[in-house]
């Protein structure tokens, strides 16, 4: 992995520790979940990296973040208080349950668990390789013979912004691969 390469390309020549070890932790997850294929990493990343995004924040792309906006904004959604958090943006209490039955936490009643950095990486690489949040997952679109960066969108939320993170997913794949 180049991390040069990722701070060149996709971080406008400069990445925040807090980005660094975010990247670190989730190819990290990737490892001992067993996603070795670096094209499903990349589509991993790009994830992370469209759905933890603030732009008032920039500093803070690609980390274990909570979806933003004020209170009054977060309590007229209808999932509040399991609003979006990690690297997905997980929301709904039926998922903060099922996460963490599946981590050994009580989401319920902390969801902010969500936001610490190796629970989030865990979440979020688990989730996208077995299709934990709409019952699509990683493998339905990238195998060693076939490569769907735009239908993976269907892993997490339909087709929304579909071609732009096949776009990082591509750069993406490119920085993982350059040694």
């Amino acid at each position: 992995m180049s991390l040069q390469a990722i701070t060149a390309d996709l971080f406008n020549g400069h990445m925040t520790p807090a980005q660094q070890a975010s990247i670190e932790a989730i190819l990290k997850e990737c490892q001992l979940q067993g996603v070795t294929d670096v094209r499903q990493q990349a589509y991993i990343l790009a994830t992370a990296y469209h759905e933890a995004f603030n732009p008032r924040h920039p500093e803070t792309r690609l980390t274990p973040m909570r979806e933003f906006g004020g209170e009054e904004y977060l309590q007229s959604k209808r999932y509040y208080p399991y609003y979006g958090r990690g690297f997905s943006q997980l929301t709904w209490d039926y998922n903060y349950e099922k996460e963490g039955k599946r981590l050994g936490l009580n989401l319920l009643k902390q969801p902010d668990l969500m936001l610490n950095l190796p629970t989030a990486a865990n979440s979020h690489v688990y989730c996208m390789a077995h299709g934990s949040y709409t019952g699509k997952k990683l493998s339905d679109y990238i195998t060693p013979s076939r490569l769907d960066y735009v239908n993976a969108r269907r892993i997490v939320n339909g087709l929304d912004k579909a071609a732009a993170i096949a776009g990082y997913a591509s750069r993406f794949a490119r920085c993982l691969q350059a040694l």
